[in-house]
């Protein structure tokens, strides 16, 4: 799939910028940090303070950005897309230096304000990054080996920083959104086969590592891999996260136990419940009918992002915008999946409701880049 090119004329200007910005975009948005904001306030016993206010703040700054982000012409943000992918490759170094440890990791750099995770910000930045390279790029030469090493470098760097920290699931999630930059920009289905005959290989070869003096990955990493695979063998120990995730969607049937009436979120057996295991709160509490509607929500996100990537003529807008609405995507299946017991837990928040600064405004920022593209995509004739 590859899409056009064209420079465009009559796009809007002034305030015609404001009534051309999506605003049905905007309400799906502020509907799933609603739903979000509800559920902080319910898994803190019915208090504002705690979580809710301070992620309704962050929210504010970051719908504010967003707007300002989509009123700003995309040939500005096309422009600076390298700064912002070296920008953020320096924060990713910076973390090795003096980033905060958490929770056994270092991923984080202290603001003072904020926490910020440059990993964050490396998943939209690779996606501007690789859009600007492929805008660029004579489509003739997509798919030639030498002009897809380039971009594989720019994936590798970043991804290799981040399994350092370390995260997995980001990492994960690095490769997965660059593969569809890539993708949508053309580039032969030949390359994904040997990149997924390669991945199946890594896969064999990481486990293969274990205990061995050239392990690959983390022992911890090893146990949510084997979690995953058999979570009853040691139910109060390493599956302990995932046994509760699952009697808490369970508990909630078809409606749910009501609003602040989930017993597993109210009695603290639900780790992490503000996090990356919320959905199962919205799960017990609202059961498969408020899953289901959040799981709309999404959907509609997606699909527009979908339609506004065919229909744009710019080609650096459609990749721009189809990259940020693939990893828009895998950031909610893959927190969804890893709830569930579909996938290992690798600890992906799940966007505008698990409760974070730096996840949220830069997700904010990238819808404002959507809304750029979708604004001031090509109109009549060129």
């Amino acid at each position: 799939m590859s899409f056009s090119d064209a420079s465009g004329h009559g796009t809007p200007r002034g305030m015609a910028k404001i009534v051309a910005l999506n605003w049905s975009l905007i309400v799906l948005v502020c509907a799933v940090a609603s739903t979000g904001f509800l559920m902080l306030y319910s898994v803190a016993g019915g208090s504002l303070e705690r979580w809710a206010e301070p992620q309704m703040i962050r929210f504010g700054v970051g719908m504010a950005a967003m707007i300002v982000i989509g009123l700003i012409s995309i040939r500005f943000w096309r422009a600076v897309s390298p700064l912002a992918y070296l920008g953020a490759l320096g924060l990713l170094v910076l973390v090795e230096v003096m980033g905060t440890i958490g929770m056994g990791a270092q991923r984080w750099i202290d603001l003072g304000f904020i926490l910020l995770q440059p990993s964050e910000v490396m998943k939209i930045a690779l996606v501007m990054m690789l859009a600007w390279y492929y805008d660029r790029l004579d489509p003739a030469k997509v798919s030639r080996p030498f002009w897809v090493i380039l971009p594989l470098i720019i994936t590798l760097v970043p991804v290799a920083l981040v399994l350092k920290q370390p995260d997995l699931g980001t990492a994960l999630l690095l490769l997965m959104g660059a593969g569809a930059v890539m993708f949508l920009a053309g580039v032969s289905l030949w390359y994904f086969a040997a990149a997924i005959g390669g991945g199946a290989g890594l896969i064999t070869l990481v486990l293969k590592s274990q205990g061995t003096d050239w392990q690959l990955i983390k022992d911890y990493q090893f146990r949510r891999i084997f979690t995953f695979l058999d979570p009853s063998a040691d139910p109060l120990g390493a599956g302990y996260h995932i046994t509760q995730a699952k009697i808490a969607m369970g508990s909630g049937g078809l409606s749910g136990r009501g609003f602040m009436q989930g017993t597993q979120s109210r009695l603290n057996f639900l780790p992490e419940k503000h996090t990356d295991f919320i959905f199962t709160t919205l799960a017990e509490e609202f059961g498969f009918a408020g899953s289901i509607a959040l799981l709309g929500l999404y959907t509609l996100i997606i699909v527009f992002c979908v339609f506004s990537a065919i229909s744009n003529r710019n080609r650096y807008g459609a990749l721009l915008t189809g990259g940020i609405g693939v990893t828009f995507f895998l950031f909610f299946a893959v927190n969804m999946g890893m709830v569930m017991g579909l996938m290992p837990v690798v600890g992906v928040p799940l966007p505008l409701v698990s409760y974070g600064g730096s996840a949220m405004l830069v997700l904010l920022a990238a819808f404002g880049l959507v809304q750029s593209a979708h604004v001031h995509r090509p109109r009549g004739r060129d």
